[in-house]
């Protein structure tokens, strides 16, 4: 603790009592004692004890004291012609209480130097002490009292690393020899607080010698880099468990720096350019430029199994290397990252580091800061097994959906019975006129020929009919081709004719003109369309009182082609509108519940989506396709 006030000023009053009391007492003695000698000389002790304690000001006035008390004891005690060895005596009295004046005003005013500086160390953060050539403490900063609790007065005097218990990182001889020989040392050590806390301190040590070399002082600067050391451990855990992570966990991961494509996005930025992605592939080369800026740094062990490299060092390449020609998805990522999103997914095709091509399923982590894109993590699954199976289950939706068609036709039995029939009949009564008109006396050979045009005309109806039906039931491999919409639902109400005439339901179709094709297979889109305007039909089969419509209906909605499928049925609970596509869900005594399953398969296959609605007076399938090119 520093000194009080009170302290101060009683430490100042008592030094210039005693002053006082020894002026007084050799002036007694010197004037007034008998004894012989240069008794004035003990005035020294006074101005010793005025240049320790008072001011400049004061030990001058001191010093004039000291030498009028001189003067007068010598004027009191010796006659005026006595000018012999008394006068010699008091000459050396004040020669040497001027003398002793003078080095000490010299002393105070090189103590008020140091003082300055020490002062200059009071006002550092850091903890200062000066330390003797035995260790022992003789300086010891404010900055020192806060940080270790022992205040100056208590650690002056004190052996500094016994006060301080301090654990040196290496030999403290080897320390001591390297402080020697340098003048300096810096390391770090634990010491101990007076409250007993440990400290880390980052330590500084300066080497003061004497005129002859041999040293003198040490003075020991110490930082406190205790929060900094806990900082620090908790980074080094926090990156061994990152590392732990990093190389333990069984998905792919890609650390990649990205840092070489920022100049490009932001003249893209410049320039005005909102469709990264767009540009890219439509400027030559500039792909595959970009690809050969993002670079590969480092890579887990999951990720040297995924693509069979021998090292690490084999995969810290171009981004280049591993993705195909084809790919279409590092130009997207290059556009969210423009577009300030944090992350990326998709699914593309890389190159193994044995030339083989797999399918991964990828996800791209790009840092918060835009700016810093040297840390970008890359974490990526094969799904050749999941492709495996995906072709397993499409040969086995194929099955079934083959299987539904056949079905369904079951069901039309009597549309294609009645779809036959009328072309066959056709055919017999236009023959049956033909030979009628041959036969009579006159034949008539124009009315005959143009009842075997008929005849012909007919019968090309009936191959018609016939190969919709064996096209319809036809078992083949999904066939992507670019389709006509409206068109393909007007074959499909073809088939349903005598199905709707049987149930006595309106059909109403309305198409939006102008509509973009869709790219799909037109047997199974066509299976779909059949399937839910059958259901259509089966739902209004109990409706009285009331017309039976069956509406289906085509426009546009943001870039996809729509199509409705909507009855005048009793509805759909809406609870039951996603039960409903459940496989092996049905309503109908005689169903085997696949239907509907297997028209959203089928469409969600295409990209698209099925759904239904309630619309209060029956129900509405609703589905959504992709568009392709305008008609």
């Amino acid at each position: 603790m520093r000194p009080t006030p009170e302290t101060e000023a009683h430490s100042r009053l008592v030094p210039r009592i005693g002053a006082v009391l020894i002026a007084a007492g050799v002036f007694l003695l010197d004037a007034f004692s008998p004894i012989e000698g240069a008794v004035a000389v003990l005035y020294v002790v006074v101005v010793l004890i005025a240049a320790r304690s008072f001011s400049r000001r004061g030990v001058v006035l001191t010093t004039a004291g000291c030498l009028a008390l001189t003067l007068a004891a010598y004027l009191v005690s010796h006659r005026a012609d006595d000018i012999g060895a008394p006068l010699l005596r008091c000459f050396v009295s004040l020669a040497a209480i001027g003398i002793t004046a003078a080095l000490g005003l010299r002393h105070k005013a090189d103590a008020a130097v140091l003082a300055e500086q020490a002062s200059l160390l009071d006002l550092t953060h850091d903890a200062v002490f000066v330390r003797d050539a035995r260790d022992v403490i003789t300086f010891w900063n404010r900055a020192a009292e806060e940080f270790y609790g022992w205040s100056s007065a208590e650690a002056v005097g004190c052996v500094a690393h016994d006060l301080l218990h301090s654990t040196f990182p290496t030999d403290r001889t080897a320390i001591l020899d390297a402080l020697h020989r340098t003048g300096r040392w810096e390391g770090e050590l634990v010491q101990r607080t007076r409250a007993g806390d440990l400290v880390t301190v980052e330590s500084r040590w300066v080497l003061q010698r004497d005129a002859a070399g041999a040293p003198l002082a040490v003075l020991e600067t110490n930082t406190d880099v205790t929060d900094r050391k806990r900082t620090d451990s908790q980074l080094v855990a926090s990156e061994q468990r990152y590392r732990a992570i990093f190389e333990n966990t069984r998905v792919a991961i890609f650390q990649q720096d990205w840092s070489g494509v920022r100049a490009d996005l932001d003249r893209l930025h410049r320039e005005g350019v909102r469709d990264v992605a767009g540009y890219c592939m439509a400027s030559e080369g500039c792909v595959e430029r970009m690809r050969n800026r993002v670079r590969i740094v480092d890579v887990n062990t999951a990720a040297l199994r995924m693509l069979r490299a021998p090292s690490r060092d084999a995969l810290l390449s171009t981004l280049d290397e591993r993705l195909l020609e084809a790919d279409q998805t590092f130009p997207q990522a290059l556009a969210a990252l423009a577009r300030g999103e944090r992350s990326f997914e998709g699914e593309s095709q890389v190159r193994t580091y044995d030339g083989d091509i797999i399918p991964v399923l990828f996800g791209v982590s790009f840092p918060a800061d835009p700016d810093d894109l040297g840390f970008v993590l890359v974490h990526a699954f094969d799904i050749s097994e999941r492709k495996e199976a995906e072709s397993a289950l499409l040969a086995v939706q194929a099955d079934l959906a083959h299987a539904a068609r056949v079905s369904t036709m079951g069901e039309l039995t009597a549309t294609m019975a009645h779809e036959i029939n009328q072309p066959l009949a056709a055919i017999v009564t236009n023959g049956e006129a033909a030979l009628r008109w041959l036969r009579r006396p006159s034949p008539d050979l124009g009315e005959a020929t143009d009842a075997l045009g008929r005849v012909v005309a007919n019968g090309r109806r009936a191959s018609e009919i016939v190969a919709r039906i064996r096209g319809f039931l036809k078992k083949a491999s999904p066939r992507q081709e670019w389709l006509d919409l409206p068109g393909m639902i007007g074959e499909a109400c073809q088939l349903i004719e005598r199905e709707l005439a049987r149930h006595a339901v309106i059909l109403q179709t309305e198409h939006e003109p102008g509509l973009p094709h869709i790219l799909g297979d037109r047997l199974q889109l066509q299976q779909v369309v059949i399937n839910l305007m059958v259901n259509g039909i089966q739902a209004m089969a109990a409706v009285r009182g009331r017309p039976r419509v069956l509406t289906v209906r085509t426009s546009r909605e943001e870039g996809q082609v729509r199509c409705d499928v909507t009855d005048t049925g009793e509805g759909i609970a809406p609870e039951m509108q996603e039960q409903i596509f459940q496989p092996f869900y049905t309503t109908k005594g005689d169903g085997m519940g696949m239907g509907l399953a297997i028209c959203r398969s089928t469409i969600e296959a295409h990209g698209g989506r099925l759904w239904v609605s309630d619309t209060g007076a029956g129900a509405a399938f609703h589905i959504l396709l992709p568009a392709g090119a305008a008609r």
